[in-house]
């Protein structure tokens, strides 16, 4: 898994529960897992960049990537392909060292294109047979972190923690 280089995730249904919460004044309200935000931490600091593509646009995605500290962020995107390969130029990455995490038929696109296609637990049918790793939990309760412990290795962790517990990494959850 050392190849991947750059982490894209969809937001609804990935980062969160894909449930919409949205109050009386219109305010849209979503419920992040901080497992997945401390792993996000880790592959931030192993040296993987982190994109989210959404094709919502929200107010709580906006605050949630800047606590992770994630700079790569397209809200609004109805091609996310577009957008994927406007990010690997960018940045001069290869579509084979990216891994992109979705869960409805509106990813199947972009996990065609990517080395390593994956999928929540709760994703549909269709984006489940066209992925190669499948979480065992659903969106926003840990299925990113699952992927990002797939992705890292044991060496990567121990270097990790060592160097949270003395202090010499912040890995916001």
């Amino acid at each position: 898994m050392k190849k991947v280089k750059l982490i894209v995730l969809d937001v609804d249904g990935v980062l969160t529960d894909g449930k919409l919460y949205i109050g009386s004044d219109g305010e849209e309200y979503k419920c992040f897992h901080t497992q997945d935000g401390l792993g996000i931490s880790l592959a931030r600091h192993s040296g993987i960049k982190i994109a989210l593509i959404t094709g919502r646009t929200s107010a709580a995605v906006t605050k949630r990537a800047e606590e992770l500290n994630i700079d790569i962020v397209y809200q609004g995107v109805h091609d996310k392909v577009r957008v994927l390969r406007e990010i690997i130029n960018s940045y001069n990455i290869n579509e084979e060292n990216v891994c992109y995490m979705g869960d409805d038929l509106n990813d199947l696109p972009i996990l065609e294109l990517v080395g390593l296609p994956a999928a929540p637990q709760n994703a549909v049918p269709y984006v489940k047979k066209a992925v190669r790793f499948i979480s065992k939990a659903n969106g926003g309760e840990g299925a990113v972190r699952e992927l990002i412990d797939y992705i890292l290795s044991e060496d990567d962790y121990h270097e990790l923690l060592n160097d949270y517990f003395k202090g010499m990494i912040n890995l916001p959850q």
